[in-house]
Order: C-alpha cells, then sequence, then structure tokens
C-alpha cells in the first residue's frame, strides 16, 4: 500500500480528548494483517444489555463483513457483545473464503469473551480481492483481551487506519434526568468516499440506555444529514459500515427521536463526517456545497453532490481557480430541475454570478483571493422553490493519484 507520511494540512491540530463510555473497553494489537510495526486490529468489549444499531454500504459488492453485520444487527439480546476490526485487508470479493473468515474471527471473538457469535460485528478495510489471513487475527485475541480497558479508544482509533493521514476522535456530553450522558465515536475513511452508507468504518459509543428501534431510527435519520452527504472521489466502499452502541451504564434513557440526545449526536456524527473529508486522499481543500431554492431537497442534494464530485470542479479548487463556469457545467448535467436564468452563484460572500450571467459587480481578483482559503464555501441558489442541501467534499490533486496508484504496492 501506499506509504503516507504527511498528515492532512485540513488535519485537526490534534486529538480530542474522548471521555470514558461505562460498559465499553477497547483494545488495539499488532496483527501483521498487511501492516508491519504498527496495531492494526481493534476490539471493543461492550456490556449485558447494550443496544446496537448499524447502517452499512448499499454496495452489490459488499464484503462478508458487512453482509454478516446486516444479519445480526436487528437481533435484540440482554447479552453483552463485542466488536472486531482489521485494517490492511477488506475481506471482499473474496467468495466462500471470505465468509468464512469471518465466521473464523467473529467464533474466535465469541469464544474468548464468553459472548454469543450472533453478538459479535466484524469489520474489515483495505485491498479487496485478498483472502484474508484471519488466523493473523485470532492469534491476537488473547492479548487484546488482556488489553481491553476503558481509557483506549485513541487506540481503536490508531488500529484501524488505511490511507488515513490521522485518527478521527469526536465526543459531546448532554445532562439527561440529571445524569451525564457521553457520547464518543472514532472514525476511519479517506478515499473511496461518497453517499451510500455508510462511507467508511464508524463507532460511536454512549452509556445512555435506548431501545434498539428507536436507537437504529436516530441513527438513520442522522446518517442522511452527515455521512450520506460527504464525497471524495464519489466511489462508495464495499466495506462501510457505522456501528452504534448504547451501553445504559449512565442510567439516563432516551425515548424520543428529537431532543438533546439527538442533538448531541448529529454534532458526534457530523464532526467525523468532516474528518473524513479533511483527510481526503491528497486534499488541500475543505468544501461546503450550500445549494438552496431547489424545486425539492431532493433536488437540491443531487445538484450539491454533482457539484462536490466534478472532477472539473474540483481540481479548479485545487488550483485555487475561480472557475464558476465549471460549477454551472456540473448544475446542468445533474438532471434536476434548474433554470440557467434564475442561478446564483456565491463564492462565500463574493457574489460572483445572477440572472443567468456574471454578476456586473464581480472582481476576478476577489475570487482568486477566496480561493487560497482552505475552508471555502460555494453557494448555489436555483430560484425555483424551497429545496435545500448541504454536501462536504474536498480539491482533487495529484496527490489523489500518487496515493492510489501505489495503494496495493
Amino acid at each position: 500500500m501506499a506509504k503516507i507520511t504527511a498528515v492532512s494540512p485540513l488535519a485537526p491540530a490534534s486529538f480530542p480528548d474522548l471521555p470514558e463510555i461505562a460498559g465499553a473497553e477497547f483494545a488495539a494489537v499488532e496483527a501483521g494483517v498487511k501492516y508491519q510495526g504498527r496495531k492494526d486490529v481493534m476490539l471493543a468489549r461492550l456490556a449485558p444489555g447494550t443496544s446496537m444499531a448499524g447502517v452499512f454500504t448499499r454496495s452489490a459488492t459488499r464484503s462478508a463483513s458487512v453482509l454478516d453485520c446486516q444479519e445480526k444487527i436487528s437481533a435484540d439480546s440482554d447479552q453483552g457483545a463485542a466488536i472486531i476490526v482489521n485494517a490492511g485487508n477488506a475481506n471482499a470479493f473474496t467468495g466462500k473464503n471470505g465468509a468464512e473468515a469471518t465466521h473464523a474471527v467473529t467464533s474466535a471473538v465469541a469464544a474468548c469473551l464468553d459472548v454469543p457469535e450472533t453478538r459479535v460485528f466484524s469489520s474489515s478495510t483495505g485491498v479487496i480481492g485478498e483472502p484474508l489471513p484471519h488466523d493473523r487475527i485470532t492469534s491476537k485475541l488473547a492479548e487484546a483481551k488482556a488489553k481491553l480497558s476503558v481509557a483506549s479508544l485513541k487506540d481503536a482509533a490508531e488500529a484501524i487506519r488505511t490511507t488515513d493521514t490521522f485518527a478521527k476522535g469526536a465526543a459531546a456530553e448532554v445532562v439527561m434526568d440529571g445524569k451525564p450522558v457521553r457520547i464518543a465515536g472514532i472514525a476511519k475513511g479517506s478515499g473511496m468516499i461518497a453517499p451510500d452508507m455508510a462511507t467508511m468504518l464508524v463507532y460511536i459509543f454512549t452509556d445512555a440506555a435506548v431501545e434498539r428501534p428507536l436507537l437504529q431510527q436516530i441513527l438513520s435519520e442522522l446518517t442522511d444529514l452527515t455521512f450520506n452527504n460527504i464525497t471524495v472521489d464519489s466511489d462508495t466502499s464495499t466495506s462501510d459500515t457505522l456501528l452504534l452502541a448504547a451501553t445504559g451504564a449512565s442510567g439516563a434513557t432516551v425515548d424520543s427521536a428529537s431532543g438533546p440526545f439527538r442533538d448531541a449526536l448529529h454534532s458526534v456524527m457530523l464532526d467525523l463526517a468532516h474528518q473524513v473529508v479533511r483527510d481526503g486522499e491528497g486534499a488541500t481543500k475543505f468544501v461546503e456545497i450550500a445549494v438552496t431554492g431547489a424545486a425539492s431537497d431532493a433536488d437540491a442534494r443531487t445538484h450539491a453532490l454533482a457539484i462536490a464530485n466534478s472532477p472539473l470542479v474540483k481540481t479548479a479548487i485545487a488550483g485555487q481557480d475561480p472557475n464558476w463556469g465549471r460549477v454551472v457545467m456540473a448544475i446542468g448535467k445533474s438532471g434536476a430541475a434548474a433554470d440557467r436564468d434564475l442561478l446564483t452563484i456565491r463564492f462565500g460572500d463574493v457574489l460572483v454570478a445572477e440572472h443567468g450571467w456574471v454578476s456586473p459587480n464581480y472582481s476576478e481578483d476577489d475570487g482568486a483571493t477566496y480561493m487560497q482559503q482552505q475552508d471555502l464555501v460555494i453557494g448555489v441558489d436555483l430560484g425555483l422553490g424551497d429545496g435545500q442541501s448541504t454536501v462536504w467534499t474536498c480539491d482533487l490533486t495529484h496527490g489523489y493519484i500518487t496515493i492510489n496508484a501505489d495503494y496495493r504496492s
């Protein structure tokens, strides 16, 4: 795989101070699945009574681990649970071997932690089409079990990285029923990122008590506002998985799909989603595409994604070129309703185009100056209705080509 040496210029200054989540323990070990000299397997043990919810890729070529998780996620149980993740090998497009490897790993975890295999959720990320050397993972389970700690979530974040240049974490805390409720999550993702949920690997933990159906409802709704609205390269992975675990250890109960818990979870999910974009392979710009005035929210999202996924738009951003004509092109090709003569385009606060033509007050120097910033907003108003959507993306640079041309070497 391509060797990543430089941290993304868009990375946070440091890894956040994640709170300990009662009822959730973590460990990370070196198994040598693909990488040498780094931790590449993470294990999480979850207390009895933990509710689990998940969202997964809709790829037609999804991995054996994803298929296994999808079969298990809807089952209710008062027993404990576990999550096992390896980096370096996706265990995808591996036929019968993929299912056998997944079973070998999950059954070994179940025996090691004394939890039902139906409550062991696995993920694999990395190269597609290579058999998973599952024995390297199972041989490290005893070591991982011995290392389990409520304080090791950062180690877990490090272990699930592939081409990521930094580990990703986010947290929030709210007070419910007079009790503090904590939420902490980690993610990996840098390339092969596009909306089709999930868009990477994400694991979020809370000590709130939430019944599984409600937990799933909240997660699915928030996914469409966060992870399903980011794109790095328009490619959807075979392995995308988002798992949310609610241990109930705080004693505070969530009984509504709205309110402070949902808001806090939304903030964690959006933070992690933005970090994935900020670590987009080769990225130097973080870009918000805000579309308003569309005929519907669905149309607004279609337009936003057409702009965000356009190689011409993304390379212009990389070159700091305020080429609004490429935005016009992307709108026109999207297939959603648009009227050339009603379009308004802004780069940040700079009014670029209106009424089907460049604004008479637009200055190319103003546009070029704005495009030098690391964080950019491209605003488009269609003038057709009340539909709106926001999508987040990054630029497309030579770095993306370098990373992916060498990915398997």
